[in-house]
């Protein structure tokens, strides 16, 4: 047997454990697993439950809210987004703009929006306290994420 020879036989081996070796240490990122087709932004705190009575005053409609964080480096517009329960409620941002890094509470009940706060000025509960799905949609209507608690069967 050859030099070359032997030497290919070796080479090969080593060659192909490096490939895995390095396909294995890649990033996440790196091999694709979070590509995504619009900006980042999510559902990341809903308080559905009241912790007082729950007795439709204004200020108890307040204390019911749903959280939304832009995790991105970018503002993002959230014009014509919307965010809607599992029994067809639905708010619609108007002219809003979601800093980089930062939340917006939307609030059940009526008061002054800030770059904060939102409110949908309803006179009623809008989440179930026992089980429901808050859904965030782009303003092409595509879901942006969801977030589900409880049993709804």
């Amino acid at each position: 047997m050859s030099a070359s020879s032997a030497a290919r036989r070796v080479t090969g081996p080593l060659l192909a454990a490096g490939a895995i070796v390095s396909a294995l240490t890649l990033p996440a990122a790196a091999q694709g697993h979070d590509r995504r087709q619009y900006p980042r932004v999510e559902i990341s705190a809903v308080r559905a439950d009241n912790p007082e009575s729950d007795d439709r005053s204004n200020r108890s409609l307040n204390a019911e809210w749903v959280e939304i964080t832009n995790t991105t480096r970018g503002g993002i517009s959230l014009r014509g987004w919307t965010l809607r329960d599992g029994y067809g409620n639905r708010y619609r941002f108007g002219d809003v703009r979601i800093n980089s890094q930062s939340t917006i509470r939307i609030h059940t009940g009526t008061g002054r929006d800030s770059r904060t706060d939102l409110y949908q000025g309803r006179r009623d509960y809008v989440w179930d306290n026992r089980a429901d799905t808050a859904t965030l949609c782009d303003d092409r209507n595509r879901v942006v994420d969801t977030e589900t608690w409880g049993d709804r069967h």
